[in-house]
């Protein structure tokens, strides 16, 4: 009875079934745990093998050693096999997946893969493997069936080359990735920040509005990347001055305003060199090249302030009808109490350097960590004193208005710690450090009141640094 058995076509599988089953399924059950306590991808595959796979596996046996009617072609051991092909090509799908865009490390091809690459294979998985599952299983012809895809594709493209090309094109750029949203291109159409890209065009956002570029044409010419470029994107201008103004004190002031601009791109240096008819460039390195042409009106408006600091002449201007002497001795005068000297003392200063002087909206009047060259009065406008602190923080002190002084530490010889800037349009009586030397020695309730001055702010800077937690970056220098 037993031999019977055993000679029976179907023991064995049935006992294939019973004790491979049991053991696929704790295996694959180990390997999930596994899987997850490491945190590895792919769980999901071992999760769709173990409940899915493997049971429909053994019903494919089991069903094949079971005598079935064959109604036209359909039987329940062909609806299993379907049900397990269609497994494997979701398998399939999820290993496609994890093999292009789960593992891909940074900056790898797979990174730069588009997505529609994969979109389009996993429909050619699909097809190929519902084409082979119904002609393997259920005898399907489907060689018609490739043969009509094939001259339908042909008719599709012939008649959609021009489209077909531009989306090509982007799949390229995608996949190349020579730029990224945010990067700023400079075409030959014209310059802008990538705001969008599909598969068949890219859009720049430039400074008068979208411009959109076919995929096509972008790919078929040369373009640069400003934001890759090995080094800052340089705005450049060019502006004229008087052929009196030495050239050197020119660029030197060029440049000092190039510095304290906003969008300067920090450890990189501005640059300033003449040219013909009194004409000089400047190059100033951005920290965004889509700031460039904001950056530069600034510096023509900074320029212009700094220019007539410095005497100089842009755009061969001679003329300066603020700082006069008139105006200039009307102020002196009027603050020669201020500084214990007689009318007459202060008529004698005028020709000792004393100068009215403009500074523009945000410029820095009085820059940290250097020694004042002299004290300047407040005429018009708003100077607001702020403390370097730790970390890159910047802490506002205090803001100093109409005859207020700055650059109290002129007369010590103390490096400031506060920088001044100008919150508004700001006019100030400078009067140089000479001066008021001699004005300290001869006058002790100046100097005496000079130094409660600087311990005053001295105590402010102090007071305002400990709200927020923070100290001086350089505890020797002195907040005046």
């Amino acid at each position: 009875m037993i031999t019977d058995i055993l000679s029976e076509p179907w023991f064995w599988p049935a006992v294939a079934v019973i004790l491979g089953l049991p053991a696929v399924l704790l295996v694959l059950g180990e390997v999930h745990t596994s899987m997850q306590r490491k945190g590895t991808p792919g769980t999901t595959m071992v999760v769709l093998a173990r409940n899915v796979l493997a049971p429909l596996a053994a019903v494919i046996i089991l069903f094949t050693q079971i005598p079935q009617a064959d109604v036209d072609g359909f039987t329940w051991a062909k609806v299993a096999g379907t049900a397990f092909g269609l497994v494997i090509v979701v398998i399939l799908l999820s290993g496609l997946n994890l093999a292009i865009f789960v593992t891909a490390k940074q900056g790898t091809w797979r990174s730069r893969l588009p997505s529609i690459f994969v979109d389009i294979a996993r429909i050619l998985i699909v097809g190929i493997s519902l084409a082979v599952l119904f002609g393997t299983i259920w005898g399907a012809d489907i060689g018609g069936l490739f043969t009509a895809l094939g001259i339908g594709s042909i008719v599709i493209g012939l008649a959609l080359q021009n489209a077909v090309g531009s989306v090509l094109s982007g799949l390229f750029l995608l996949f190349e990735q020579p730029f990224e949203l945010g990067d700023y291109l400079l075409t030959a159409q014209g310059k802008g920040r990538v705001v969008a890209m599909n598969w068949r065009a890219t859009h720049l956002d430039t400074a008068n509005g979208i411009l959109v570029m076919p995929n096509s044409e972008l790919a078929g010419q040369s373009f640069q990347n400003l934001t890759r470029a090995s080094s800052p994107y340089e705005a450049s201008d060019i502006y004229r001055f008087a052929t009196d103004d030495p050239p050197h004190r020119v660029i030197e002031v060029m440049e000092e305003v190039a510095r304290g601009l906003p969008e300067c791109a920090p450890g990189a240096e501005p640059m300033a060199a003449p040219m013909d008819k009194a004409r000089y460039e400047i190059n100033i390195p951005l920290t965004n090249p889509g700031k460039s042409y904001g950056t530069l009106s600034l510096f023509r408006t900074r320029l212009w302030y700094a220019a007539r600091r410095a005497g100089l002449h842009l755009d061969r201007d001679l003329t300066d009808n603020y700082a006069t002497p008139e105006r200039t001795r009307e102020h002196l005068l009027r603050l020669a109490p201020r500084f214990m000297v007689s009318r007459e003392e202060a008529e004698a200063m005028l020709d000792q350097g004393v100068r009215l002087e403009r500074y523009g909206e945000g410029e820095i009047v009085q820059r940290a960590g250097v020694v004042p060259d002299g004290i300047r009065v407040i005429i018009d406008g708003v100077i607001e004193l702020q403390v370097p602190a730790t970390q890159g923080a910047i802490v506002p002190v205090l803001q100093l208005k109409r005859d207020e002084l700055v650059g109290l530490t002129a007369l010590t010889r103390q490096a400031v710690g506060a920088v001044g800037t100008a919150v508004t349009d700001v006019a100030v009586l400078y009067i140089p450090v000479a001066i008021v030397d001699v004005l300290v020695k001869t006058r002790a309730g100046l100097a005496r009141d000079i130094g409660t001055a600087i311990d005053h702010r001295q105590d402010i800077g102090d007071q305002a640094l400990s709200r927020y937690g923070e100290s001086r970056t350089l505890d020797s220098l002195v907040i005046a």
